[in-house]
């Protein structure tokens, strides 16, 4: 099982336990290890496989975690969970899916209205009983309507960072079946789309039936959807469609291209070799009404008959790329070896799990320059916001660090709240001794547009905000985007000289890429950021520059490729 089917298990379980009105403390438990595991890079399966490791060895996996990790690996399932499914219809795991609505309030519409399926709460919603219910309302109501196809979309895809997991294991067990020759993975995953609602595989093989036999046997398996002579589509355990195919050679760059994709990019592609008076498909480029192959062993062949540089994948959707091309000006994307620091960060100082020293050796260990140190204001009082005075006190002790560190610099930075009637969380002299300030909207999502909108050009006005953190709130799968101009807060961006983030937790991704080109479009710099609140979400850093990518940023549209010394200049 992959770390990210682990982490699933330990949510659901918590997440079937609230339903049931557990104790809040136990509850908390699963929960937490849920996030613990999923943060973590490391192969848990290798782990619990390897006779010399323990996962009691791995930060934050005691016990009774490790022996349920165990447990799952082994066989797949845990004994705590079939019997909480046993106790709780299998349908109502969709409701807790709805953006807003929580393990309680799902209990309380599977108890007063028998709500077990999202059409069922769908139609309590439309028929106006849920407003009915005791702290729920009309508002509530129209906001769960709202929530509904989220919930239904997160059941039919995954984020990116956990296909990639899928991606990387199915790729791995394949290169040990000694017919496979060329292997690529391709579809949306390829592109770096923010989710994936199936992954496709291509292979060369002398030996295709071989090669799906192997596929057959790989122990995630748990359906075989269909099998021909070079086609093959199987579902996993946790429901994710796997389609391979096995091409010939001289079409593996052909195919490599078309089941890339987008659709979008393949028609444009077809409809400028229609007028060439090229025929180009999964199997390659021909010519003439013979249909004479000309292309198809690369990629870059396929994309040199119609005088086209190879696309990189993220940008393949039909958006600037053929313009681009077309005047020469085809963007050299931004690398995850461009990135000199990250700008966003959390320690035990609030509710992060290492400390500022811990976060910063880490940071160096991944060849970063510096980090800043970005903890809460006290407006996120649950997580124990710092206050003027802690906060200057945290900063003392980073002097302090940063005498004695070598080859890193901690920045003295903190995550500042809007207030939801306006202002910052701190005042202005506190914030002009910060040498990063990132400006965030936690509360108060629900705000009209206009509201939410002047809040953040209020936020980009201050003259010690730098940028401004995960600027539209979304939680990928989770919750939609809050109402914002972004138009408006880009001009105000760029007329107050500050940057945006482009968040990578691979839940956020926001800015999304659309955004991104937007930012870029008006001059905006964007910071990549992680907003990691333990060492292993450092890597979350990958995330981000893939989605900067698609964004069709370089290197010079991301501020954090540059020195310290020359952002600080930039800062002013």
């Amino acid at each position: 099982m992959t770390n990210a089917e682990i982490a699933a298990v330990f949510e659901q379980v918590a997440d079937l336990l609230e339903f049931k009105g557990a104790n809040p403390f136990r509850v908390r438990a699963y929960r937490n290890a849920g996030r613990t595991i999923d943060d973590l890079r490391e192969s848990l399966a290798d782990v619990a496989a390897d006779p010399n490791r323990e996962l009691t060895e791995i930060d934050g996996i005691g016990k009774d975690l490790a022996d349920k990790i165990v447990e799952l690996v082994a066989t797949g399932s845990m004994e705590m969970l079939d019997e909480l499914l046993a106790e709780v219809p299998e349908s109502v795991l969709a409701i807790l899916r709805v953006p807003g609505l929580g393990p309680k309030r799902a209990a309380v519409l599977y108890n007063e209205l028998n709500v077990t399926t999202l059409d069922g709460l769908r139609e309590a919603c439309l028929s106006q009983r849920v407003r009915q219910l005791k702290g729920f309302g009309a508002k509530t109501e129209a906001s769960i309507l709202k929530g509904l196809d989220i919930a239904a979309e997160a059941g039919q895809r995954i984020l990116w960072a956990e296909a990639d997991e899928h991606v990387q294991a199915i790729l791995a067990h394949l290169r040990q079946c000694d017919a496979v020759g060329q292997l690529r993975p391709a579809g949306s995953y390829r592109r770096g789309k923010e989710t994936v609602g199936d992954l496709d595989f291509l292979a060369t093989a002398d030996d295709p039936a071989g090669v799906m036999d192997h596929l057959a046997a790989y122990d995630e398996v748990a359906d075989v959807l269909l099998r021909g002579d070079t086609k093959m589509s199987v579902r996993l355990t946790g429901g994710l469609q796997v389609d391979l195919r096995v091409v010939p050679d001289e079409s593996f760059g052909a195919a490599l291209q078309y089941f890339t994709g987008s659709k979008a990019h393949n028609i444009m592609l077809r409809g400028m070799a229609k007028r060439r008076g090229l025929k180009i498909n999964e199997y390659g480029v021909f010519r003439g009404e013979d249909e004479r192959p000309i292309a198809g062993l690369t990629e870059d062949e396929v994309y040199a008959v119609l005088e086209l540089p190879c696309f990189p994948p993220e940008l393949r959707e039909a958006r600037d790329e053929f313009n681009w091309a077309e005047a020469g000006e085809l963007p050299q994307l931004i690398e995850l070896k461009d990135i000199r620091g990250d700008l966003h960060t959390h320690t035990t100082w609030t509710d992060g799990a290492a400390t500022i020293e811990e976060m910063a050796l880490a940071a160096k260990q991944r060849g970063l320059k510096y980090i800043a140190v970005t903890d809460h204001s006290k407006r996120v009082a649950m997580v124990g916001g710092l206050n003027a005075e802690r906060l200057r006190r945290q900063w003392a002790e980073i002097d302090k660090l940063n005498r004695r560190l070598k080859g890193i610099t901690v920045l003295k930075s903190v995550e500042v709240d809007m207030l939801e009637a306006g202002g910052l969380d701190l005042e202005d002299d506190v914030l002009a001794e910060a040498d990063w300030v990132v400006a965030s909207l936690h509360y108060g999502q629900n705000q009209s547009r206009e509201r939410i909108t002047g809040r953040v050009i209020e936020a980009l006005e201050n003259p010690h905000v730098s940028a401004v953190a995960h600027p539209t709130g979304r939680m990928l799968m989770r919750r939609k985007a809050y109402e914002i101009d972004m138009e408006a807060v880009l001009k105000a961006a760029r007329a107050n000289g500050k940057m945006m983030e482009l968040n990578a937790h691979p839940m956020r991704l926001d800015l999304d890429d659309v955004a991104c080109a937007a930012a870029k479009n008006h001059g905006v710099p964007i910071v990549v950021s992680t907003d990691a609140h333990r060492i292993e979400g450092l890597d979350a850093m990958r995330y981000g520059v893939q989605q900067a990518r698609r964004g069709g940023l370089t290197k010079d549209d991301v501020a954090n490729t540059l020195s310290w010394a020359k952002l600080k200049k930039m800062l002013g």
